[in-house]
């Protein structure tokens, strides 16, 4: 089992040095991107941070629809299900993140209990969990068995994630828990937010308790380093993206962030709020989770998880594998921000090969514009109409908060 997981592990770090390393090793770029990979070949993101809501909405999956997605840490492939697609293909990068996947499948599948499904993903502190992996562990492939139960760079043995608090893990559960940290030490308590009763109250605490650490010269020193953000998992080159986002440095950009995430939403209807603010799911009945994990979803879930498929692989190597007008949907995260145009061209032409009429792509970015004009030939683009306007409503709902832009392209019906 030990020659699975570094087999899966080797997998990852040829996949994601092919998708990040665009600079020499001697530049600082280059130790940047170096950087990141090595930071990024275990869990990353026990929860997605892409709202599903509003996914579902951009995408109006019908019965008939094939989806190809991102998996990351597979809340949304999970959410998809709600609305009744023919199929799922989740594609990712990293052993960790189907390893996951793979394991929420599983679960969906073998348990009856809804609350045993809801504590394995999203509660806390429960050793029970062991017992539960333990039942599902015969109908994981080895791969899957050899993440879980191998062991962290710390020794621990992974399942034992799942007994603590799947959310509080991963590079971003870490990261979140050193900012925790770090406000605490400057003075200030993220967790004051969740004891806020309206969204006045909640813009008078940010304000009051957040915004002024933006202004400490150690915290905007800090987020002056292509480094600083890679515990959310931004590369370097979308961290220059990011930057580029408008005048104040980086500091301006993620307090702005932030802010949009602390104040325009009332937090009993956003976990992604609870995650950065609590480190964790609001207590049952008192705060919104992902749509898989909602109890009136589980026997819809439940009966349709057999529709998915999770696959190490890249986007466009599964796409070059797939049949002319094959595929309905698409989901790319924020992943053309990792892109070369070259890898842009490629990836859009395999869309635009597979794609059935009325397909539909959507993709967020750091910053605000779409990143396509100019760097994906217009024979390409020419085939996709970009509905800009529904796609600003769509941003704008969307309560994760940390992106610029959310965008929604639909094949164009002249498509010969």
């Amino acid at each position: 089992m030990n020659s699975l997981a570094t087999t899966a592990r080797s997998a990852t770090a040829e996949l994601l040095e092919e998708a990040v390393h665009k600079s020499s090793r001697f530049t600082l770029a280059g130790l940047h991107e170096r950087t990141f990979t090595r930071a990024f070949r275990d869990l990353v993101y026990p929860q997605i941070w892409e709202d599903p809501l509003v996914d579902l909405e951009a995408l109006a999956i019908g019965p008939d629809c094939r989806v190809v997605t991102i998996a990351s840490g597979g809340c949304n492939m999970m959410s998809y299900l709600v609305a009744d697609p023919a199929r799922i293909t989740a594609v990712d990068l990293n052993s960790a993140h189907v390893a996951l996947g793979r394991l929420k499948l599983a679960a969906a599948r073998h348990l009856d209990d809804h609350g045993e499904f809801y504590r394995l993903f999203a509660g806390a502190d429960d050793a029970g969990n062991l017992a539960t992996y333990a039942r599902l562990r015969p109908h994981l492939d080895h791969m899957t068995q050899a993440y879980w139960e191998g062991r962290d760079r710390r020794g621990r043995q992974r399942i034992e994630m799942l007994a603590q608090g799947l959310t509080r893990f991963g590079l971003l559960g870490r990261f979140i828990a050193a900012l925790h940290v770090g406000a605490r030490l400057l003075g200030a308590d993220p967790r004051a937010m969740l004891a806020t009763k309206s969204r006045q109250e909640q813009r008078e605490v940010y304000l009051r308790t957040l915004a002024p650490l933006f202004q400490r010269r150690l915290v905007r020193w800090l987020l002056d380093s292509p480094l600083s953000l890679i515990g959310l998992g931004i590369p370097p080159a979308q961290y220059r993206a990011l930057a580029g986002d408008g005048a104040g440095g980086m500091a301006a950009v993620v307090e702005a962030r932030l802010a949009r995430l602390a104040c325009d939403f009332d937090l009993k209807d956003n976990y992604f709020a609870w995650q950065a603010f609590g480190r964790g799911y609001a207590p049952v009945g008192e705060g919104a989770v992902p749509p898989y994990l909602e109890a009136r979803n589980f026997v819809a879930v439940k009966a349709r998880v057999q529709r998915v498929d999770v696959r190490l692989v890249s986007l466009a190597e599964h796409l070059a594998r797939q049949p002319d007008r094959s595929v309905d949907r698409y989901v790319l995260l924020d992943a053309q921000d990792w892109m070369t145009d070259e890898d842009l061209t490629v990836l859009w032409r395999e869309m635009t090969r597979t794609a059935r009429r009325g397909a539909r792509v959507i993709f967020r970015t750091a910053a605000e514009p779409t990143l396509l004009p100019g760097r994906v030939p217009n024979a390409i683009l020419d085939c996709w109409d970009y509905r800009r306007e529904h796609a600003l409503e769509l941003h704008a709902r969307d309560r994760s908060a940390i992106y610029g832009g959310f965008h929604l392209y639909v094949l164009r019906d002249e498509r010969s």
